[in-house]
């Protein structure tokens, strides 16, 4: 049924409003004049300039209602409580008077017109709501509608848009060609996937590269988040996959992309209730609908998650979900494409050079390096300049990496001087062990993290893994500034807390979960799975308490280990420690050069 336009509501209301006046005149009409007092009305009957006089009773009896019609064309109206009183005295003075007879009310407007326009104020109430907010969930009774916006024309993000993933784009031409060319496939009685899932950490360009295969096969493109589908009224998210595929079907070919799919496709039997509950009753109906549309009918239903280990297995099938395309963070060759897309429309200077910022940004994802060229471009901004130099990137990324600097926060010298010597402790040791990165900036400036200060390394390659010696060294990074606190001054502070749940974590993963201990073996004790409530509300650990007290004397011994060795390194390097201290205390923040340059001084020294 088609919705009434705007137009025909206006005249609706119009309607209305000229009934509504019927309504509250019709009954009215015969009492205009002017109101006169009983002295008045005696004084023009004595006179000669009356014209016609009626006499209307009313339904109350003997009142009534008497108009005087003068010969100038005035009317005079007076209520009269005795009308037959009225009568006797019009007899004598204007016997040609005239009497109507008590006026009965319309059955229109007694009746009918209030029915009417009840009926018309009703419909425009109905149609404002169908109307409100522009979707399906505004409109009366349509809870179970599918909320998933379609996209076809608009749709202009191809993969030349996608900067990096270039082994992702491979896997996912596939899917492309069959959407241009499905009777190659079929002719060799290939089946494409119904169903292929994107998987990888948040922002590393899942949502964008889903639109640039439906861009590419230029394919009507449904997208919808997985939280749409769950609503507090039971059977409204199986209603709406429903909708969402009979749609789908209308269209095909075609892609259906359910973004974050974790928050409807998680595991079956996770809540308090056993089982069956909203949520589960959408997965089951979405499993049913990938089941039920034939093979390569035309739909490809794309899904994005970063939490692939909660999904339900039943979804993960082959026939469901047959292809797992990991979209990971972008290595230095990515990094630079995606730095050129993010600045295509932003002015660098000359001492801008992109390479060496996509090298000195590894771990960042497509998002973190959009989001630092933007915080560069508004730094530009407020320095009233046309373009973005160095400095500007530089800035962005300490802001990026470790916060936004409190420069006006008042600390005291003490305190001062005990971050200085803390973080000079963390900065030597990533300067001596071998398997660090070198220190980029060392600060003791708060920052919005809560921080007291910050020692910030620059990662200088892409590492796959990690090793044994090397989480060793992380750990030992990690108590330098607790170890300089108690060389210093004898004494020690609170700041060192987020360092030791560093390190301890670090060191119960090399237990747990990696095998590096001769003592517990090469097992995995390390039970990562999310607990749920409801499943596994009494959730028990998986070994003895003879085990783990193993795991927890070996941890012990890992972080004493490292604390012995970190320890011995900045006692050798005391003269350094209290140089880089000096100078922080000094400068407040230090570069790479002049961090670096300490050493050199101090071997200078020992030379001579």
């Amino acid at each position: 049924m088609e919705k009434p336009s705007k137009g025909t509501g206006l005249y609706f209301l119009i309607f209305a409003i000229v009934m509504l006046g019927l309504l509250y005149f019709g009954n009215s009409y015969f009492t205009q004049g002017e109101s006169i007092s009983n002295q008045e009305f005696v004084s023009i009957l004595d006179s000669d300039d009356i014209y016609s006089i009626t006499v209307s009773q009313n339904k109350e009896v003997p009142t009534g209602v008497v108009v005087v019609t003068l010969k100038n064309g005035q009317y005079k109206k007076i209520n009269v409580s005795d009308v037959n009183e009225t009568e006797k005295l019009l007899k004598e003075k204007f016997p040609s008077y005239k009497v109507e007879d008590v006026k009965r009310d319309s059955v229109f407007l007694q009746y009918l017109l209030p029915v009417i326009v009840m009926g018309v104020i009703l419909f425009l109430i109905f149609s404002i709501m169908g109307n409100q907010g522009g979707g399906a969930n505004a409109k009366m009774m349509n809870f179970g509608k599918s909320l998933a916006k379609l996209s076809t024309e608009d749709n202009k993000i191809r993969f030349d848009d996608v900067a990096g993933l270039k082994e992702e784009k491979e896997d996912l031409m596939e899917i492309v060609d069959f959407l241009k060319n499905p009777a190659k496939y079929i002719e060799v009685g290939a089946r494409i996937p119904k169903g292929v899932i994107l998987v990888g950490p948040p922002g590393t360009g899942k949502t964008l590269i889903a639109k640039a295969v439906a861009g590419e096969a230029n394919v009507p493109f449904f997208s919808a988040s997985g939280s749409e589908f769950v609503e507090m009224f039971v059977g409204v998210g199986a209603s709406r996959v429903r909708d969402l595929f009979e749609e789908a079907k209308k269209n095909a070919p075609c892609i259906v992309f359910i973004d974050e799919i974790d928050a409807v496709g998680r595991k079956r039997g996770s809540g308090m209730g056993g089982g069956h509950d909203e949520r589960e009753q959408t997965l089951n109906q979405l499993l049913i609908e990938m089941d039920g549309f034939g093979v390569n009918e035309g739909i490809i239903v794309l899904a994005a998650t970063n939490r692939v280990d909660i999904l339900d297995p039943a979804i993960l099938r082959p026939g469901r979900f047959d292809r797992k395309v990991m979209v990971g963070t972008p290595d230095v060759e990515g990094r630079r494409q995606i730095l050129k897309v993010h600045s295509k429309n932003k002015p660098l200077a000359d001492d801008v050079d992109l390479d060496e910022v996509a090298r000195t940004t590894a771990g960042f994802t497509g998002a973190d390096l959009e989001n630092l060229m933007n915080e560069s471009a508004i730094s530009a901004a407020k320095e009233n300049r046309k373009f973005i130099n160095a400095n500007d990137v530089k800035e962005s990324f300490l802001k990026v990496g470790v916060g936004t600097e409190k420069k006006s926060k008042i600390v005291s010298d003490k305190e001062k001087r005990i971050t200085a010597y803390h973080e000079a402790g963390h900065a030597i040791l990533f300067h001596v062990l071998e398997d660090m990165d070198p220190v980029y900036t060392v600060s003791i400036i708060p920052t919005g993290m809560g921080a007291a200060g910050y020692t910030m390394p620059l990662p200088e390659s892409d590492e796959m893994f990690n090793t044994k010696g090397k989480m060793k060294h992380e750990i030992m990074v990690s108590l330098g500034g607790r170890i300089a606190e108690s060389i210093v001054f004898d004494d020690i502070t609170t700041g060192a807390s987020s360092d030791i749940k560093k390190a301890t974590s670090t060191a119960k993963k090399m237990i747990t979960r990696y095998g590096m201990s001769d003592e517990v073996g090469v097992i995995c004790y390390d039970d990562d799975e999310e607990v749920f409530i409801g499943r596994d509300f009494g959730h028990t650990r998986s070994y003895s308490e003879n085990v783990a007290a193993k795991i927890d004397s070996e941890i012990k011994a890992i972080i004493d280990e490292c604390y012995k060795e970190a320890e011995k390194i900045i006692i050798e390097h005391r003269d350094v420690l209290d140089r880089v201290a000096e100078l922080l205390i000094e400068k407040e923040k230090i570069g790479r050069e002049e961090f670096e340059a300490c050493f050199g001084n101090i071997s200078q020294n020992e030379a001579m």
